[in-house]
Formats: C-alpha cells, structure tokens, sequence
C-alpha cells in the first residue's frame, strides 16, 4: 500500500498554522494584561511624558535648564496653557532647538499643564 506524500505536508503545515494562531492569542492577552497594570489607562503622566520625550536632554533633571531654557519658570514666561502647549506641539519658530517633534496632541496639552502648575 503506497502512502499519499502530501499528508505529512498538509498536517505540517496545518500544526504550524495552528501554533501561530495560538502565540499570537497568547501575544495579545499579554499585551492587554500588561496595559493594564498600569492601573490608570488612559491617563497621561506629564513627569513620564517628560522623560520619554526627552525633555530633560535640553532642558535638565531637574528642568533647571541647559542647553535649552529652565522650565520652572514657564508660569511667568506664558500667560496661558495654550501658548506653552502651543510651543510644545509646534516648536518655536526660527529656533532649531524645540522643533515641535516631540510632543503633540494630548501629550503637549498634559505637559504644558503640568508645567504651568509646578511653578503655583
């Protein structure tokens, strides 16, 4: 009796298919899970969206200013949120240092709140 040599293949590469459906369900319930440690999804850190953001390579550890300007003194400098998160989000015109393309959106909104409450 003369074996069909295409069923080896075929469960192969049915086995295989089956393994990669299998990770990529384990892959996304460990995404999903590890979002949600975070116990506030969805919320923005300014602290934390100032270190990723790199902020503090211009600006300093402690935003004392380097060799970008010292941001705990914005409150004084910006009459409003808007402004500073406008600069965040759009960079400062004619300058090469603050070019806009670190933080936009929500993420310079959030910064540029908490910067203007730090200095209060």
């Amino acid at each position: 009796m003369k074996k069909n040599p295409v069923i080896p293949f075929a469960l192969i590469a049915t086995l295989g298919i089956v393994a990669m459906i299998v990770m990529g369900g384990v892959g996304l319930s460990q995404q999903d899970q590890a979002e949600g440690e975070g116990g506030n999804e969805g919320t923005l850190d300014p602290a934390e969206l100032v270190e990723q953001n790199a902020c503090i390579s211009c600006h300093g550890e402690d935003l004392q200013g380097a060799s970008g300007p010292s941001l705990n003194d914005v409150s004084e400098r910006y009459s409003s949120v808007d402004e500073l998160a406008d600069i965040i989000n759009n960079g400062v015109e004619g300058s090469s240092q603050m070019t806009g393309d670190y933080a936009n959106g929500e993420e310079a909104q959030a910064i540029a709140e908490w910067l203007m409450n730090e200095q209060e």
